[in-house]
């Protein structure tokens, strides 16, 4: 049997999730676009909730394309606004359009978005060493100074334990517990 980070499970949604994304260095734009938007999302839920409703919002906001989000207009709006398979939340929805006007300005001035986010944590994954879950800090200084440079730059639903959450889910720090299968796995590249 696997040792997991004691996050992980029941449910094998949540286990896939652990054993195959969290904590992966991702570099991809869109990628990044979609996570910032769901972590976004996610604010107040519980994540288990954003998983079960993650293919519903690839869908609505056509696979996080940023500069198609970033032109939706008022009947797309409230076309979202009811559809059943997403968070509703009026604000949540005006932040992704938002978010993706910022996200676009932010690749325009560096090239790519990956290039600016990544460089909160000098562009490699930190690597922490928590023995347990009740270790790991809910944001850092780097969480807080991501979360109030994308505030200056217009993004919203990003508060610096939004930010600490989007750099664990995309492997800016390896907070897999070091008794983890996955801690030593992403450490050797073995993802």
């Amino acid at each position: 049997m696997k040792t997991r980070c004691k996050w992980a499970g029941p449910e094998q949604i949540y286990l896939d999730y652990h054993d195959y994304e969290w904590g992966v260095p991702v570099y991809d734009d869109r990628t990044l676009f979609e996570f910032l938007i769901l972590e976004g999302a996610q604010a107040g839920l519980s994540w288990i909730t954003i998983l079960k409703k993650r293919e519903n919002y690839r869908r609505a906001f056509d696979n996080f394309d940023a500069v198609k989000i970033a032109n939706y207009d008022e009947k797309k709006k409230e076309e979202l606004l009811r559809d059943p398979g997403i968070i509703r939340n009026r604000r949540k929805i005006e932040g992704a359009i938002d978010n993706a006007r910022a996200f676009l300005k932010v690749q325009e001035e560096f090239s790519s978005f990956s290039q600016y986010i990544w460089g909160f944590v000098g562009g490699k994954p930190r690597v922490n060493h928590w023995t347990s879950h009740g270790e790991i800090p809910a944001q850092t200084a780097e969480s807080q100074a991501m979360s109030r440079d994308l505030r200056k730059r217009g993004f919203k639903f990003v508060g610096p334990t939004i930010c600490y959450a989007f750099m664990q889910a995309v492997g800016m720090v390896n907070d897999h517990t070091v008794d983890c299968f996955r801690y030593e796995e992403i450490n050797t590249g073995k993802l």
